[in-house]
């Protein structure tokens, strides 16, 4: 970022020193928060929008510099404080003494303006790949998690959580319910209006979707046109009431394109784990329940049986 933006924290109980610090930084454009001594840095650093880049005087009465990097330190947040330790101290041990205590760097008093400057610099170069990294981490695992197209989890993820929360809902003797939903005639969609088209229909139906389940309910993209839904604490009449909303919000909101409006219904299987604690048991249930819902007329919820499950957790039958 520019140099404008960049907040920097200086920590130096003597009066004087301090104000140079503040002049000679606000001349090359850093925004100053100022401190007299180290309990008010600390206090300043672990506010949520602490500035990264720090100048902290070593000695100061009370709690020193020192003291400052190594109560940082321990914090382990993100995004990290760069420390730079502001020392009359040049002794090997000394310097060997912050660098340990957490600090990035230091500069030896009276300080030298450039020299400053560069190693501010060079501490905002670190700070910069940091915040990268952090992007970068954050993306590979949303990627690794989240279907791209509609931002929901992927099918992977999605049963991940549902086999957490079976284990959790069998330790707390809690109901847990799932619901598979699949948009009608997909195929005819992306047919008739092409392929962007349908995938505006999948964007669509996902942002609808979560705007009607609970915040905590688990939504993931199980297929092509399918969606699994996890519904913690959920009994099947719960499960049920819910689906009934997804579907009558569904069916109101058609999609409006260039091409002309998309009517978009949905078909729903809901089971819950009053039949089956198994999870390939109790998806094969709500895929029963599903299939039922497409051959009785499509746009309609059905709620999976204890038949819907053969006792090994199988589903009876092939009703792929």
């Amino acid at each position: 970022g520019t140099l404008h933006s960049v907040r920097i924290l200086i920590a130096e109980d003597d009066p004087i020193s301090r104000r140079l610090l503040e002049v000679t930084l606000g001349k090359w454009g850093y925004e100053v928060i100022s401190c007299p001594d180290g309990e008010s840095a600390w206090e300043k650093l672990q506010q949520p929008d602490a500035p990264s880049l720090a100048i902290l005087d070593w000695m100061m009465p009370g709690m020193d510099g020192l003291q400052v990097c190594r109560e940082v330190r321990q914090m382990m947040t993100e995004p990290y404080t760069y420390m730079l330790l502001l020392t009359a101290k040049s002794q090997k041990a000394d310097i060997i003494a912050g660098l340990e205590a957490g600090a990035d760097d230091y500069l030896t008093k009276p300080f030298d303006a450039s020299e400053l400057r560069m190693r501010l610099r060079a501490g905002r170069r670190i700070l910069d790949l940091q915040a990268e990294l952090i992007f970068v981490r954050e993306e590979l695992r949303t990627q690794a998690t989240h279907d791209s197209l509609t931002r929901l989890l992927n099918r992977a993820a999605t049963c991940d959580i549902l086999q957490r929360e079976l284990e959790r809902a069998e330790r707390e003797q809690l109901p847990l319910s799932i619901i598979l939903a699949d948009i009608d005639f997909f195929k005819r969609i992306n047919d008739t209006y092409g392929h962007l088209a349908g995938d505006a229909v999948l964007r669509e139906t996902s942002q609808n979707m979560k705007s009607v389940v609970r915040p905590y309910d688990g939504i993931g993209r199980y297929g092509g046109e399918e969606f699994l839904l996890v519904l913690p604490g959920c009994d099947h009449e719960g499960a049920a009431t819910l689906a009934e909303r997804i579907r009558e919000s569904i069916e109101s909101n058609p999609l409006a394109l260039a091409e002309g409006i998309i009517p978009i219904t949905l078909s729903l299987g809901v089971a819950s784990n009053d039949i089956t604690q198994d999870m390939e048991g109790l998806i094969g249930a709500a895929d029963a329940a599903l299939y039922r819902a497409k051959n009785n007329g499509r746009n309609r919820v059905e709620i999976a049986s204890a038949n819907d499950t053969s006792e090994d957790g199988v589903l009876k039958g092939s009703m792929a």
